[in-house]
């Protein structure tokens, strides 16, 4: 396993190297940046990424045009995944935004779906994968419902630190409008709040500095029961000596 181990991505780093060999030849490396579009809704999936690195927004846009997020992913996860699992040609339901510039090893969706058919490892490693993925949605879903805008964005702003590793994090308001599915002005007015009791120490140009420990503090529970709960997913059905999702590309500060 030891070719794969260090590709940085989870779920291909938790492959047997017969299985992951069934991938490599097919897998391709491609950077990101921020705002980044990586499939469009509507759009046909043509690949599936495996995030090394970075983060990646799934935004959903509803009838009257407003845009909202519904889930985060990065290195733990596979974006367009589930287009395996389609007996014909799937388009996306959602849209695929960078929300943190970084990596991806994609591979087409015919070359996944016959490696899928061949391995078990694989279909094992895939269906992991979009259990987390329904329970990062549901959580997501409940959090939305009773949390405030405030915990909400202190937990979103956390989960992306968590991909970028310092205190210094690009995010426009419009892309915080999105993760919060509110409009701009509660935006600046949440990040008011937040700068007031310190979570956010300065925003200057779509780049907001953090304190990750009083963010903590400001955090609903949502934040450290998914974290805990995903990691310890992954730790017990995927050990591969990987870092977890929490950890991906730091050590909290």
């Amino acid at each position: 396993m030891a070719l794969q181990a260090g590709i940085g991505n989870r779920l291909l780093a938790a492959l047997p190297s017969a299985d992951f060999n069934l991938l490599a030849p097919h897998l391709q490396k491609a950077a990101f940046g921020f705002n980044a579009v990586l499939v469009r809704t509507g759009d046909d999936f043509r690949h599936v990424y495996f995030p090394c690195s970075g983060a990646i927004s799934f935004l959903v846009e509803m009838s009257d045009g407003q845009i909202v997020a519904s889930t985060l992913m990065g290195s733990e996860g596979a974006v367009g995944a589930l287009s395996i699992l389609s007996p014909a040609r799937s388009r996306s339901p959602v849209t695929a935004t960078a929300y943190v510039a970084g990596t991806a090893l994609h591979v087409p969706v015919s070359q996944l779906q016959r490696a899928f058919e061949q391995s078990a490892a694989i279909r094992r490693v895939l269906r992991f994968h979009f259990r987390t993925q329904l329970l990062q949605l549901q959580n997501v879903a409940a959090c939305n419902a009773v949390h405030s805008v405030e915990c909400r964005m202190a937990r979103w702003l956390l989960d992306i630190h968590d991909r970028v590793g310092a205190s210094r994090i690009q995010l426009t308001q419009e892309a915080l409008a999105h993760l919060l599915g509110v409009r701009r002005t509660t935006v600046t007015l949440t990040m008011r709040k937040l700068r007031e009791t310190g979570g956010i120490i300065s925003e200057q140009r779509g780049v907001l500095e953090i304190d990750r420990t009083r963010l903590g503090t400001i955090a609903c529970e949502c934040y450290g029961l998914m974290r805990d709960r995903i990691n310890r997913m992954y730790d017990e059905e995927l050990p591969v000596g990987s870092p977890n999702i929490a950890h991906a590309q730091h050590s909290p500060s």
